[in-house]
């Protein structure tokens, strides 16, 4: 089937003893036993598994053309699972523009747990010089947060394959819609299922994808299970009936971030504009070869620093200013300002989840933002 189609279908297990058409929520905890003591419907206890997260985890699988999934309560969570599945002392390579939420969470909760180093993955030299003995897994974010850097993941997976290491792929702003990292070689793929699977900024999830049932994979669905950080049944039927028009929402968003950016680009007081979509982005070419679209996301530079780009925020009308992404309607962050201190993220950057209004009430809302500098 083709992935309209799977959206639709391969998250539905309808009830065929009522005959409706669509899965009802299962809000049992708790799961009858047979007179031999077993299961006889396949659950045993809402955590370890329940009806509503079993069409979850097979629609997600089937996008990202995997063979199972893990659903969890944020994204956050189901990176954590990741770093949980890991032997102590184990060795990460992440990359050195990666989600603010899972750095910090390696920085601090992972201290002394395990050993990571942020890099420029793109750079084969640097990457392979940070390997050692006790590496065990390469993260990769791409596009990243919030620079919409490109990394080639073919490239990668043929590095970590000559030193038999793991490759997770945070797909988070492509979605599988723009590309399936599974297809070029990942290991693992992650989500934050509370951005473009969800849709419309009302709940919150997470889920892995994986390309082997392995002992790996084992471990990580023991995680899931033992730890417990699970989405809701209700969660689980939002999120499916959520995916039914992913495709399609993909296409309303990849259209207008892409006619948003060039009008950016070409903007007086606009310094730099980071789309994938852009013949000037640096990793365009690699952008065309590796996905399928160019993402709804972006990311510009106004002329000046914070004060400037906080003008910006301040004076739009149809965007909110706000974190998060991936919903209906279009937010802009001044992205440094959330992350911290240690943000490498320049001060006059912001970060733009365009969304699905008319493209024409967006660029004259922000463009009378920037004309506000």
């Amino acid at each position: 089937m083709k992935i309209e189609t799977i959206a639709i279908h391969a998250g539905n297990m309808a009830n065929e003893l009522s005959g409706s058409v669509i899965q009802p929520i299962t809000l049992s905890t708790t799961f009858k036993r047979g007179l031999d003591g077993g299961y006889p419907g396949g659950y045993i206890y809402s955590r370890a598994g329940n009806p509503n997260r079993t069409s979850l985890e097979n629609v997600l699988a089937k996008l990202e053309g995997g063979v199972d999934a893990a659903a969890f309560s944020s994204g956050n969570a189901a990176g954590m699972a990741v770093f949980q599945s890991l032997p102590p002392g184990s060795h990460i390579i992440a990359p050195d523009d990666m989600y603010h939420g899972l750095r910090n969470q390696l920085k601090i909760l992972f201290a002394g747990i395990l050993e990571f180093d942020f890099v420029d993955v793109n750079n084969t030299d640097v990457l392979q010089s940070y390997i050692k003995a006790n590496t065990r897994l390469i993260w990769l974010e791409t596009p990243s947060n919030p620079l919409l850097k490109v990394t080639d993941i073919k490239q990668v997976v043929t590095i970590a394959k000559q030193h038999q290491l793991l490759v997770v792929c945070d797909n988070t702003f492509a979605t599988p819609i723009c590309q399936q990292p599974l297809s070029m070689g990942a290991d693992l793929v992650m989500h934050s299922t509370t951005k473009y699977f969800g849709g419309h900024s009302d709940l919150m999830g997470g889920a892995l994808i994986t390309a082997e049932k392995n002992e790996w994979w084992q471990k990580i669905k023991q995680v899931q299970e033992m730890g417990g950080a699970i989405p809701s049944p209700q969660d689980c039927y939002m999120l499916v009936r959520s995916i039914k028009t992913l495709p399609y929402r993909m296409k309303g968003h990849v259209n207008n971030a892409k006619l948003l950016a060039q009008f950016l680009e070409k903007h007086p007081k606009v310094d730099s504009v980071m789309y994938p979509g852009l013949e000037s982005h640096p990793q365009h070419q690699i952008a065309k070869q590796q996905m399928l679209s160019f993402g709804g996301m972006l990311s510009f530079c106004v002329k000046g620093g914070a004060e400037e780009a906080l003008r910006v925020v301040n004076a739009v009308k149809v965007f909110t200013q706000a974190t998060s992404l991936g919903g209906v309607e279009s937010l802009i962050e001044h992205r440094a300002s959330i992350e911290g201190q240690d943000t490498k993220t320049p001060q006059n950057l912001l970060r733009v989840s365009v969304g699905l209004e008319n493209i024409d009430d967006l660029i004259e809302d922000i463009s009378l933002a920037i004309n506000n500098i």
